[in-house]
């Protein structure tokens, strides 16, 4: 599973990892260690690196952190490295070198003085290394330390991209970006929504490493049942050989008109499915993991940055939205929700990895083979024993096992709200954006359960699911307070007892939301500003402001004969009115229903 203590790779991996070359000159061929059959490996980008043309070099771990990452050259000559380290598990370091001249090259990883992994590397020439062919516990630990180096970025750094099209292209964010050679990302088409990012993430990556993948039409479950799942479609053509960008791009579109948002909400017990539950650790939740919600959202684990003496602990998550933005952002009870429901079975989840049978043949893994397999998170019913009450306590105690200071835990709360108005920002701008270009057009709003997930404009532009998610997002702060009296093992309380740490944390409120302040577009293209304080006044307003027929200044909750109010140009009809009036009572009870 992946947890500690060191996993050691079976020989296959060894063998496709290791090079031994009888042109490697003297000064390399001498040591003859250099291999990688431990719990450390090495990899660089592109696979056959040309004179002159940047190199990058990725040294991952999945037994403790490694402190240096060394490069030298055919005649012993060290070149200097300035390597970034992420993760923990799995840790790694990433270097770039910029301008790198033909010859053969010896990269080590070390950690205490002593060498963990060596991998040798000829820039203009022939470079006899394979691609990956199975799943197995270095290429998860791989995949989870390009997830993270993907979307890496500090912490408070407002991290949002239009879609996933220029995180990919982006060279230095991305370590698999042109690793075929073939100039592949140029112009590669990849606009996933919510549920088909995790999947479309895994694909890109086996494209890249020559994995198999594996993916299963399901269907959306009913108001007592989860979603379940027809057999595998095993896609074997990435172990074959280096594939071309176009045929990438078919598979993916076949992808993406298959999976949905109940691929991930399918029954934990369920072992036809996609995802499986692991158990809540920090030594299982990885960088790539999924968290499906009960109500079809889905975001992929990114980053955790850990708890230190000065600065709270973070866990970072990306998502997608259905205008295809991709977007960084902290996990907490806002942005992930859980809840015991029938129609779904929500929590952290891995991809099933598949094993080979057979030259050619793969099979998935069962729930029986992965409770006890030596190289994969063991499959865990242990959310399923959970309150939504202590999941989300379990999760505050691993973002930051040494608890929490009230005063700082209210601040991270409330940047976290501000973050995720400020992503409706972007939401409803891009609704404004539609509008300008289709002055007269009215997006049809369907009807019922169906406003949250459809088709078409309505999908793209309207906003109930992130509003929703906002009203709880509102009442998760402002019960801050409550909360220190129900879980105070959560805090740092000091001296004071948790009601004296409550009266703290409402003065703190009540001055803080006063202070901290956003700025929308009103439909004029005129900014107005509204403070936190007037947002959560208005949380009655965003029952009934998702509908993007509505102007900006409706959408943000303004009322009539304002000034604010004063530049709406734009309403939604009256029978859509109508309909929203019948939905508001989920809002207001934050219960979405079973579609």
């Amino acid at each position: 599973m992946k947890s500690l203590p060191v996993f050691f790779m079976n020989g296959f991996f060894a063998c496709t990892l290791t090079l031994v070359w009888a042109s490697i000159p003297q000064a390399l061929a001498e040591d003859v260690a250099c291999e990688q059959t431990g719990a450390a490996h090495i990899w660089i980008s592109p696979l056959n690196p040309k004179n002159g043309e940047s190199v990058k070099i990725m040294a991952v771990s999945t037994d403790g952190p490694l402190a240096e990452l060394a490069l030298s050259g055919d005649q012993g000559q060290r070149i200097a490295l300035q390597p970034r380290r992420r993760g923990g598990p799995p840790w790694s370091l990433v270097a770039a070198w910029e301008e790198p001249g033909a010859g053969h090259y010896r990269v080590k990883a070390s950690r205490d003085g002593k060498p963990v992994a060596c991998y040798q590397f000829t820039v203009d020439g022939p470079n006899p290394q394979e691609r990956l062919k199975e799943w197995n516990l270095a290429a998860e630990a791989f995949y989870s330390a390009w997830i993270e180096t993907l979307f890496g970025a500090p912490p408070e750094e407002n991290l949002s991209f239009t879609s996933l099209e220029p995180v990919l292209r982006n060279a230095e964010r991305n370590f698999l970006h042109n690793y075929l050679g073939l100039s592949e990302d140029n112009k590669l088409p990849l606009t996933p929504d919510c549920a088909d990012l995790p999947y479309t993430l895994r694909a890109y990556f086996a494209w890249k490493t020559g994995l198999p993948v594996a993916f299963r039409a399901c269907g959306r479950g009913s108001a007592k049942m989860p979603p379940r799942c027809g057999v595998p479609t095993i896609v074997s053509e990435f172990t074959r050989g280096i594939t071309s960008q176009s045929n990438f791009t078919k598979f993916s579109r076949r992808l993406v008109d298959t999976v949905h948002s109940g691929s991930a909400r399918t029954g934990l017990e369920d072992e036809s499915t996609d995802l499986y539950p692991v158990s809540m650790s920090r030594e299982t939740l990885w960088p790539g993991t999924v968290y499906a919600d009960p109500y079809g959202h889905i975001l992929v684990l990114a980053e955790w940055v850990p708890q230190t003496a000065d600065n709270p602990g973070v866990l970072l998550a990306v998502d997608a939205q259905p205008d295809n933005s991709v977007t960084r952002k902290r996990v907490w009870e806002g942005t992930l929700l859980f809840a015991n429901t029938a129609n779904a079975g929500p929590g952290f989840k891995a991809f099933r990895p598949l094993i080979q049978t057979a030259p050619g043949q793969w099979r998935v893994l069962s729930n029986n083979e992965l409770s006890g397999h030596p190289e994969f998170t063991t499959y865990s019913l242990e959310q399923d024993q959970l309150t939504p009450d202590d999941f989300y306590a379990k999760l505050a105690k691993l973002i930051n096992p040494e608890g929490f200071d009230p005063v700082q835990a209210y601040e991270a709360t409330l940047a976290a709200l501000v973050e995720q108005i400020e992503t409706r920002v972007t939401s409803v701008n891009n609704g404004e954006a539609y509008f300008r270009k289709n002055p007269r057009s009215v997006i049809p709003m369907p009807g019922g359960a169906a406003i949250f997930q459809t088709i078409g404009p309505w999908e793209d532009y309207s906003t109930p699911s992130r509003d929703m998610r906002l009203i709880i997002a509102i009442n998760v702060l402002t019960g801050l307070p409550e909360k220190i009296l129900r879980h105070p093992e959560l805090f740092v309380l000091g001296n004071q007892s948790p009601a004296q740490a409550k009266a703290q944390i409402e003065q703190q409120h009540a001055q803080r939301i006063l202070e901290s302040s956003i700025r929308y577009t009103r439909s004029d293209g005129s900014s107005w500003e509204l403070s936190v304080a007037d947002v959560l006044a208005r949380k009655p307003a965003f029952e009934m402001a998702y509908n993007p027929n509505d102007c900006a200044e409706i959408r943000w909750g303004a009322k009539a004969d304002t000034e604010e109010y004063a530049t709406c140009r734009r309403h939604a009809p009256a029978e859509q009115r109508a309909k929203m009036e019948q939905c508001r009572a989920w809002f207001r009870e934050t219960r979405r229903p079973v579609q």
